[in-house]
């Protein structure tokens, strides 16, 4: 009998499929999007095995996937050397993230390796621009993926993140099939931006100097253009390093900053600043450590002298947030900073919580930024 039954079965399904009272598997929907480059890109479906060439991308993919480490075929190791605390979260809750090949360090292209991106077949590499923009002709990546086979996409949170963020959001949610997430992050993003926007609009812009990996090398590396100066820029501020150094980053000399004299003097430190004894901050870091290395950093010759420390106007940053679509809450961190009147109620922590709670495929929870009298408390 029901070998009877199957027999019907196998004859029928064909019949009701044809017309139409059986619904067929659904193909794959092609994705097509235009990245930062221009560059019309198309997959048969969502992606599945990424390369993900810059391994702290990985801060925005999880902000769009509930489990980012499963779409990765490979990626760069630089996520676990800068980022040593959130890689801690990711083994946590995905221990495959230890098994996940790596493609060299991905900061620059002389760090990464093509060939082995190639050799683990993905579907799609992604790439960030200072990797797919830094070398032209026989050196590019891109074309190089292209001849390979292989569809390369190009996104970016750090060189211009005030401009190029949400259409990176948008690419990525696109090409592993979180549109609807990716575009609820960006309503989220946005409209914290307006308000940043709206309330710095006449304000008078004090004096910024942004002091990155402060206390761990020789003083002092600043942003120029782009990164955080315009972070600075959208919270109310003018950074002095913006209209001193030609590019993205560079030195100003301690003789430099003391001239300068800035209102307002803002360190950035991280975990990666520990063993240098710098400022440290991040992920997992408990507000007493922050507040140890801030006092250490503000003790220091020259710092000490500053009339932003001696009149309480210093603060310090988490620098992971120069590359991560969290940034927004590095901004609103500095909008109080800068203009503690006009954003008395704007509460950084609770958009952190948000993102959290919403968004992240890991929790934010440790010391992101710090002041004298809050002293990591936030």
């Amino acid at each position: 009998m029901i070998v009877r039954l199957k027999r019907i079965a196998t004859k029928l399904i064909p019949i009701l499929l044809a017309l139409g009272m059986l619904a067929a598997p659904a193909a794959a929907e092609p994705v097509t999007v235009t990245d930062l480059a221009g560059r019309m890109v198309t997959l048969p479906g969502p992606a599945k095995r990424i390369v993900l060439a810059q391994g702290r991308q990985l801060n925005g993919l999880g902000l769009l996937h509930p489990d980012p480490i499963s779409l990765l075929a490979g990626w760069g190791s630089d996520h676990k050397r800068q980022n040593p605390d959130a890689y801690a979260r990711y083994a946590a809750k995905f221990p495959a993230i230890e098994t996940v090949p790596t493609v060299g360090d991905g900061g620059t292209q002389d760090g990464f390796s093509f060939e082995k991106a190639v050799s683990l077949a993905p579907d799609l590499v992604i790439l960030s621009q200072s990797l797919a923009g830094t070398r032209r002709g026989p050196g590019d990546l891109v074309a190089r993926f292209e001849a390979a086979g292989i569809t390369v996409a190009v996104v970016d949170f750090y060189l211009q993140p005030l401009r190029d963020t949400v259409p990176s959001l948008r690419v990525l949610g696109k090409l592993i099939g979180r549109e609807e997430q990716a575009e609820a992050y960006i309503r989220f993003y946005e409209a914290r931006r307006a308000v940043l926007a709206s309330r710095v609009r006449d304000a008078e812009r004090p004096s910024v100097f942004m002091h990155a990996h402060a206390g761990g090398f020789d003083c002092c590396q600043s942003p120029g253009k782009g990164t955080f100066d315009e972070f600075i820029t959208l919270a109310g501020g003018r950074n002095i390093a913006a209209s001193i150094l030609p590019g993205a980053t560079g030195q100003i000399s301690l003789e430099q900053l003391l001239a300068a004299d800035p209102a307002i003097y803002v360190a950035t430190g991280g975990v990666h600043l520990a063993r240098r004894g710098g400022l440290v901050l991040g992920l997992g870091i408990s507000p007493e450590e922050g507040a140890r290395s801030f006092a250490t950093l503000l003790a220091s010759p020259g710092i000490s002298a500053l009339s932003a420390v001696r009149n309480g106007r210093a603060y310090g940053l988490w620098q992971l947030f120069n590359d991560t679509p969290l940034h927004i809450v590095a901004i609103e961190a500095l909008a109080k900073w800068i203009h503690p009147e006009r954003f008395a109620d704007l509460d950084p922590q609770a958009t952190l919580k948000e993102i959290s709670t919403r968004f992240s495929a890991i929790p934010l929870e440790g010391t992101l930024w710090i002041d004298e009298t809050a002293r990591g408390r936030r």
